[in-house]
């Protein structure tokens, strides 16, 4: 069911297809044979599973054969879009509002996972034992066991899983990586800081009302306790609750974090220590820290995390990045651009923008929503995702990677709950010489859902 070719001429569409051969590891791509469409499943029709089925359908053929959503409007909404993106004659998805339902009926190449972070633990596992390969968003996880239980199913039913920590594809990056870091132009490098400033945390105090009709509020919650319905929770409200996620930590971090440890080659960090909490909007139902300060620390190395959903940024040029500062220079890098400013003042700057392909990709001009700055690097994930299935490799954001990067967010939550550092044993899976908080790496299931276990 895995035998397919990715065709060469089809990546090098992309604007920097030449360089993200050597840099992603692409070569040898050859041939797609037309005859083998890949049967593809989405988990979750909203704004971002959306956008990453469309670029999927844009880099391979694909027979998108189910959709599964709990909102029956959303469901039918991208069963429409999917429609008219499909080539003629393509039969329509099957719709499910149950994905295990979804899962038992279907035999699929590759299940999207695109739904809130408190079900992609559950979800990913089951499609890894359906037989599917799983490309599952960011974080992995809403808890550290979580994590390691979907790293554990990977390595089981020998699947690949590819996280949605795209930066790694991400052209201008992966340049930055390549001819800054590589090269040794920083010298050494002792310190890394990462932030977000946009002003993302939504809140409000919207009333306790009926549940809609089209609605299955009962398996949108699923696993997680459930609060009283207060309209639908898409897109950002859900995020608000660390019922359901982990905060712009949670969110935001593990991309700048997964990126520096990306850049680096770092591993999991040695200690994590956290601040943070509500210290400004104190309105609303919004119950995730408003303002929080995280430090991964490395040996001779600390990996520093800043956010606020208020007040204005650092650099107005950098609102959501990651700065590495090297004893030759620093890089400055984000998803619109990067760059590079040298210590000696004789020495030459760097800059670098975001690469765009609207020409090249022009129905992502009517898509709704669309990250622009984000579709380049999310069609090279997928070809890296393909890629690595047909090699029976990992791809560049590997499951393991990503719940290396997840987890460490998790853990430096749990620091900021305790007031205390905590330093994670993964052989072990247990915080060192931490009772109380190794208790906090396994958050309770409601019933009748059952946590994974490793």
């Amino acid at each position: 069911m895995e035998n397919f070719n990715i065709n060469r001429r089809l990546f090098l569409r992309t604007a920097t297809a030449s360089l993200a051969l050597t840099a992603i590891g692409a070569q040898g791509m050859d041939i797609i044979n037309p005859a083998k469409n890949l049967r593809v499943g989405l988990i979750g029709t909203g704004w971002y599973g959306k956008s990453d089925l469309f670029r999927l359908m844009q880099v391979a053929p694909v027979d998108v054969v189910a959709l599964c959503d709990v909102d029956k409007h959303q469901l039918q909404g991208a069963a429409d879009l999917v429609k008219q993106r499909a080539k003629a004659g393509s039969k329509a998805p099957a719709l499910y509002g149950d994905y295990r339902k979804m899962l038992a009926e279907n035999q699929m190449d590759i299940v999207l996972v695109g739904t809130p972070d408190h079900w992609h633990a559950l979800q990913t596992i089951e499609a890894l034992k359906s037989g599917a390969n799983v490309y599952v968003q960011k974080p992995i996880s809403v808890d550290v066991i979580e994590g390691e239980a979907m790293v554990a199913a990977a390595r089981k039913y020998n699947k690949v899983v590819q996280v949605g920590t795209q930066r790694k594809s991400t052209p201008h990056l992966i340049e930055a990586k390549k001819n800054i870091i590589d090269t040794g132009m920083l010298g050494k490098i002792s310190h890394v800081e990462m932030c977000c400033y946009y002003h993302m945390r939504n809140n409000g105090n919207p009333p306790v009302q009926a549940v809609p009709d089209f609605f299955d509020y009962e398996m949108w919650t699923g696993p997680a306790p459930m609060r009283p319905y207060d309209g639908l929770p898409h897109v950002r409200w859900w995020r608000t609750f660390t019922e359901y996620g982990n905060g712009i930590i949670g969110d935001m971090c593990v991309h700048m974090f997964d990126t520096a440890r990306w850049m680096l080659k770092l591993g999991w960090p040695n200690r994590i220590s956290s601040e943070g909490g509500i210290y400004v909007d104190k309105t609303g139902k919004s119950n995730i820290p408003d303002t929080q300060t995280a430090v991964f620390e490395y040996e001779g190395l600390n990996c520093v995390w800043q956010h606020r959903a208020w007040g204005t940024p650092a650099d107005p040029d950098y609102p959501w990045a990651l700065f590495i500062y090297g004893e030759k220079g620093t890089l400055k890098a984000s998803t619109m651009r990067y760059d590079f400013i040298p210590v000696d003042p004789k020495g030459k700057t760097i800059h670098q923008d975001v690469v765009y392909e609207k020409e090249k990709y022009p129905e992502d001009l009517k898509e709704k929503d669309i990250e622009l700055n984000a579709a380049p690097a999310t069609r090279l994930h997928m070809l890296n995702f393909l890629q690595a299935i047909e090699e029976h490799g990992k791809p560049v954001a590997d499951i393991e990677e990503g719940h290396i990067s997840t987890a460490s967010c998790i853990l430096a939550n749990i620091s900021m709950k305790l007031g205390r550092p905590v330093s994670y044993d993964a052989a072990r899976r247990e915080v060192k010489g931490d009772a109380e908080a190794t208790a906090l790496l396994q958050r309770a299931y409601r019933t009748p859902w059952v946590h994974p276990t490793v």
